[in-house]
């Protein structure tokens, strides 16, 4: 595996923000429709979508609560109207890792399933200067998990997929699009991913960390391959070009 990246691309629910916004979106447009559930239920199904990673979990919670004839779209664009983030929502730890990043050299860039309206928050929040790639779905008509949006971002970017690495919450739409586009991984273990990862979950991912905190560390020698489970993404994704 090569030492270089010069690009970092990164999800934003989940990643960047907490994901239960997204999650109470669902909530509202599934009860708007009509459906009748207990928040356990809802909670029961929302950690059954997330232990699975194999699935949309909008089409598996509209076929639960609304049954098989549910108006997707109709959901979709309900759950867009409280699909914002607010102050607050940012993870604590996002800014001192883009700064890192950036400090280290890496180009950053967003590849996410997001409305467009998603850049007032960052900016709200402080974050669109750190990114200069914007692989947002609304803004392309082009969703995860169809990798003609990774690579997409990559022809933007002017990046050769192995000199790329990203960075997300979902096995099912980010590490496994981005490693059929030929780039390098990370698995962050909060927002939309397991609880409990399996070990054949965990061995997907070229890297996993439990937040971004150990994102940018750069402890490791340049180049090192390490076993999957270190911590330090540095082994994995090397030094920036």
């Amino acid at each position: 595996m090569p030492g270089s990246i010069d690009v970092v691309f990164l999800d934003i629910g989940g990643v960047l923000y907490d994901d239960r916004v997204y999650a109470e979106a669902w909530r509202r447009a599934l009860r708007e429709a009509g459906a009748s559930f207990t928040d356990e239920a809802y909670e029961a199904e929302y950690r059954a979508c997330r232990a699975a990673q194999s699935i949309s979990f909008r089409g598996r919670l509209a076929t639960r609560f609304c049954g098989p004839e549910a108006d997707l779209h109709g959901l979709e664009l309900s759950a867009a109207r409280y699909w914002t983030y607010p102050p607050g929502a940012l993870h604590a730890d996002v800014h001192a890792c883009l700064e890192a990043l950036r400090t280290a050299g890496y180009r950053l860039g967003v590849i996410a399933n997001q409305p467009s309206q998603v850049r007032s928050a960052m900016r709200r929040d402080g974050l669109v200067p750190f990114f200069e790639v914007w692989g947002v779905s609304d803004d392309l008509g082009l969703s995860k998990p169809d990798p003609a949006l990774f690579v997409h971002a990559l022809r933007t970017a002017g990046a050769r997929p192995e000199r790329a690495v990203m960075v997300g919450d979902r096995l099912d739409y980010d590490v496994r699009p981005a490693r059929s586009a030929g780039m390098r991984t990370v698995w962050v273990l909060r927002g939309e991913a397991p609880d409990e990862p399996t070990v054949d979950q965990l061995a997907e991912p070229d890297a996993t960390v439990d937040d971004l905190t150990d994102l940018p560390d750069r402890s490791a020698p340049h180049g090192d391959i390490v076993s999957r489970d270190l911590r330090f993404v540095a082994h994995i994704i090397g030094e920036p070009s």
